[in-house]
């Protein structure tokens, strides 16, 4: 039987957005993974990144392009900031910029490596997910994700 996920999310700690019950991560270059407040500027966002709002929990990864080791730490948001979109130019990614409080550091890994291996799109497991969002395209950037997806990273802070 599958797990109730809201209900795991929930003891997990972890505030869904109300209006579209989505959690976020975000892969970026991150200088002291140890830092208790991140600050990021002007972000790309997909896959209903661009929705992120002032506290909602949200997951962060130190991008292994950047030199990082994938996720790091979970935080809630204390701004969420859109970024204008630049005059003249007809496609453009919508971009965020965050402050963000960490509330906890991973206590296992998870990154590239431990994900390379789910490139089924349609298998419908949360890790394989994490892989398409972050790592098809290997950008930084801010994504939304299920609750499914939620659940699993949340289960990377617990011993």
């Amino acid at each position: 039987m599958a797990p109730n996920w809201v209900k795991v999310i929930r003891e997990a700690g972890i505030k869904l957005e109300q209006t579209a019950g989505m959690a976020f991560a975000i892969k970026a270059e991150i200088l002291d993974p140890r830092a208790k407040a991140f600050a990021f500027v002007a972000q790309k966002t997909m896959y209903g990144g661009k929705h992120v709002a002032e506290g909602d929990t949200i997951f962060i990864f130190a991008s292994e392009n950047e030199g990082g080791r994938g996720l790091i730490a979970r935080g809630v948001v204390t701004s969420a900031e859109p970024v204008a979109k630049k005059r003249g130019i007809a496609r453009q990614t919508p971009r965020v910029s965050l402050s963000i409080r960490r509330t906890a550091l991973a206590k296992r890994p998870l990154g590239r490596r431990e994900l390379r291996h789910l490139t089924d799109w349609k298998d419908g497991k949360p890790a394989t997910e994490l892989n398409f969002k972050f790592y098809r395209q290997a950008t930084n950037k801010i994504v939304g994700l299920s609750a499914e997806a939620a659940a699993l990273l949340a289960s990377f802070f617990r011993r």
